[in-house]
């Protein structure tokens, strides 16, 4: 009687663990994407370049994950920015988007690339600060990227090898986080080094657009010059971030930054919307939504350090 108990118990143990993954991954509304555009049909996991940039070799430029709200994309290129996918309705578009869908795919309710990144940091990309100047992940001795795709979330990640800085060099590692059911992706920095490093963060922002800044949060909201959207939408970008973490902040014409104490590692939250969607679609909606998000978020950073 006794191994029988022992038996059932296993059964039960095991169907219930065969039922949780099996939930889990149906509830996984997140994907990644990482491909060469020389051999499109095939999906890669790493990439490795020595020059540090191949961000004309790669598919949408760098390594790219999404759920069902938004597409993420981090630059494989010096300027390590993130870039934003915007999407109209819940869904996963990457795998047959590949970023840019057709035309008749935005008519159809796709989703586009109304976001402009240029040379700034995009929506909390990252840069050095040297203590006088912002400087980009330049040059290398080699960068590398990976996507995964685990349990209910996809992330990816930018590693920068031997980084100049202040005397030294340093390994930078850039982590994006996507998770099933919520619009906000976490973004974790690692300073990969014997000495703590300043990291430079935040927003970029264009002629027109309105930027809101708040302790916790900087948003900005308005049209981006961006031509490759078969029409424009105005986009709704902000940054979720502990103001204990940061020393002071920069504005310039493009993108407004925040600089870092001196630390080994760094995270904040990053969120958009656009004008096109159902529910979150005006400025008032979605301020709403990250001063909401701000208490979340905090919750999380506290009950992780």
């Amino acid at each position: 009687m006794k191994n029988y108990r022992m038996k059932l118990i296993k059964t039960l143990l095991f169907s219930l663990i065969y039922f949780l993954s099996e939930l889990t991954l149906a509830q996984n509304k997140t994907d990644v994407s990482l491909f060469l555009k020389q051999d499109s049909t095939v999906y890669l996991n790493e990439v490795y370049s020595k020059t540090g940039d191949m961000f004309n070799y790669l598919g949408h430029h760098g390594p790219a994950i999404e759920n069902e709200w938004l597409g993420l994309r981090i630059y494989f290129d010096k300027r390590t920015s993130i870039d934003i996918y915007s999407k109209t309705k819940p869904g996963l578009e990457l795998r047959e988007a590949r970023w840019y869908p057709t035309s008749q795919q935005q008519k159809d309710g796709w989703g586009a690339d109304y976001y402009k990144v240029g040379e700034t940091v995009g929506l909390g990309g990252i840069r050095l600060w040297t203590g006088k100047k912002i400087i980009k992940l330049d040059p290398v001795s080699s960068r590398y990227a990976r996507v995964q795709r685990q349990g209910s979330i996809s992330f990816m990640e930018l590693f920068s090898k031997n980084v100049p800085y202040k005397n030294n060099k340093i390994d930078i590692l850039l982590r994006v986080t996507v998770f099933s059911g919520v619009r906000h992706a976490k973004v974790e920095v690692f300073a990969l080094s014997n000495i703590e490093v300043q990291f430079a963060t935040g927003v970029n922002y264009h002629k027109g657009n309105q930027l809101i800044l708040d302790n916790e949060f900087v948003l900005t909201w308005g049209i981006h010059p961006e031509d490759v959207a078969s029409e424009q939408a105005e986009v709704g970008s902000a940054i979720i971030f502990d103001p204990n973490d940061f020393m002071h902040r920069i504005k310039d014409s493009e993108q407004y930054l925040l600089i870092s104490k001196p630390t080994k590692y760094l995270e904040y939250w990053i969120t958009s919307c656009n004008s096109k969607e159902l529910n979150t679609n005006t400025l008032s909606k979605f301020k709403n939504y990250v001063i909401e998000l701000t208490k979340e978020t905090n919750y999380y950073t506290s009950s992780h350090r």
